[in-house]
């Protein structure tokens, strides 16, 4: 049997969500074909963590573990780290020069869409439609007339790097826009500024499922806030209503657009981007490279829709790793 190491947790503010998402991935692991571990890594440290809590120290020479003096070696990893660094390329790096196959896509793949701004630059030569934006690093002078010039009111102020919502504000007006800039420098040293676009939000899975490239039924969103923020996402102030509530010709429109995002960006493993339907046509926000895997998240219900369970979505991510 192939042992899989379940790695959780994380560097950001979303590491309370990816224990969650792990938690999940290890109780619906198909025990009569894998041996499942769940692995914590944290900044202060990684380790393994059995039934009973107990703590025992990776050896990040070589990603394996010593239980009671035995060695345990894993075949391959499974990625529930959503933000830094399992989000951003790092971890995909670190187990790449390990040659150990992970879930997620590569490292490069997971550093360019973890930054929003460089993704969407990529894809625009594509016809990939995206919001009026604005960047900021932090340092630059910040000329607000100008910036509300190429934006206008209201607009949206998002850490570049950040997942889960953290630090994004909705500016309505000129005084609220510099408060909304420090409030995403807390986040990152990287901002993007986007022109607010005014239509139905919906979120969309893109995986790889027996070897084919195969987009998962979309997802509504209907914030009980003011935009789709981390209590929309996480503490049930939003409606997911799947499938969305659209026609079949702007389904199958942004179908398409999704499926050309994940291909152009030669993704592997799961994918959920965010979209913005304005005048019937998509507008892409992001795209999510470690999507929540809790049994409420948008995936999960998504695969659901599509008749496929968790175990045979964690399964299947675990079985295409392996033949990397």
């Amino acid at each position: 049997m192939k042992n899989v190491a379940i790695i959780m947790g994380g560097y950001s503010s979303e590491y309370k969500i990816s224990l969650t998402s792990g938690n999940v991935v290890f109780n619906n692991i198909n025990r009569a074909k894998f041996n499942s571990y769940r692995i914590h890594i944290f900044k202060e440290k990684w380790v393994y963590v059995d039934e009973n809590d107990a703590e025992f120290p990776i050896d990040k020479n070589d990603f394996s573990v010593s239980v009671n003096g035995t060695k345990i070696n894993f075949d391959v990893v499974f990625n529930a780290i959503h933000g830094t660094p399992g989000e951003d390329g790092l971890m995909q790096a670190y187990f790449e020069l390990l040659n150990i196959p992970q879930t997620s896509c590569d490292y490069y793949q997971a550093a360019l869409t973890f930054n929003k701004r460089d993704m969407l630059s990529v894809l625009k030569p594509y016809g990939i439609k995206t919001a009026e934006s604005y960047y900021l690093n932090l340092g630059d002078e910040i000329n607000v007339d100008a910036i509300l010039a190429k934006v206008g009111l209201p607009c949206f102020v998002k850490p570049n790097k950040s997942g889960s919502s953290f630090g994004i504000s909705k500016v309505k007006t000129k005084e609220e826009f510099l408060p909304a800039i420090e409030n995403a420098y807390k986040e990152d040293d990287e901002i993007i500024i986007e022109s607010f676009l005014d239509g139905t939000e919906v979120s969309v899975g893109v995986i790889n499922y027996k070897g084919t490239v195969t987009v998962l039924p979309i997802t509504e969103i209907v914030s009980e806030n003011d935009f789709f923020d981390y209590e929309a996402k996480y503490l049930g102030k939003s409606k997911e209503i799947t499938p969305a509530r659209i026609s079949e010709e702007l389904k199958v429109k942004i179908e398409t657009v999704a499926k050309r995002a994940y291909e152009v960006l030669k993704m592997k493993g799961f994918s959920r981007s965010e979209f913005i339907i304005v005048n019937n046509e998509p507008h892409m926000l992001e795209m999510n490279t470690i999507p929540g895997l809790t049994t409420e998240s948008i995936l999960p219900q998504q695969a659901r829709e599509a008749g496929i369970s968790l175990p045979e979505l964690f399964e299947n991510a675990i079985e295409l790793a392996l033949k990397k």
